[in-house]
């Protein structure tokens, strides 16, 4: 496996997990809702039904996201190399691992730091369709494709 299907993974498992655990707690806030309604009345029930029902709603809106994102990591073919920067490039900039994907938290593997970013981020924009040697600058500090994966 090389590194760039490392990091893909890593991030396919870790977007898995959070999808796992907005599920478990979409299952458990129902469970929750159920139980509620067998042993309560009035005006503090209608209360307590109606905030855990938003909450169901946040967890759900966020669930969508996380699935989007899974979406999209999973159009991802981690063994295309391409010359110029595509989406799933691993780019090297001023030493910084970049994983044109989606905007994801920053990882660790093999002791190396990866930031996952968007392309339609200001970076991640700047980056799309250029090659080895190409510089920018963004807030000040300039930029220089060292490699792409």
């Amino acid at each position: 496996m090389t590194f760039k299907q490392k990091i893909h993974t890593y991030y396919l498992q870790l977007v898995q997990d959070r999808i796992d655990v907005f599920r478990d707690m979409i299952v458990a806030l129902t469970e929750d809702s159920k139980n509620d309604a067998k042993g309560s009345a009035g005006d503090k029930h209608e209360t307590a039904l109606s905030m855990m029902h938003i909450e169901q709603e946040k967890l759900n809106r966020k669930l969508r996201e996380v699935l989007d994102q899974k979406n999209l990591l999973d159009k991802i073919d981690s063994a295309t190399i391409a010359t110029t920067i595509i989406v799933g490039s691993l780019v090297k900039a001023n030493g910084i691992y970049l994983y044109l994907s989606v905007a994801l938290p920053k990882i660790s593997v093999e002791g190396i730091n990866i930031i996952a970013l968007s392309p339609q981020s200001p970076l991640g924009n700047k980056l799309m369709g250029n090659a080895i040697g190409f510089s920018f600058e963004i807030n000040g500090t300039m930029y220089v494709i060292e490699s792409i994966e």
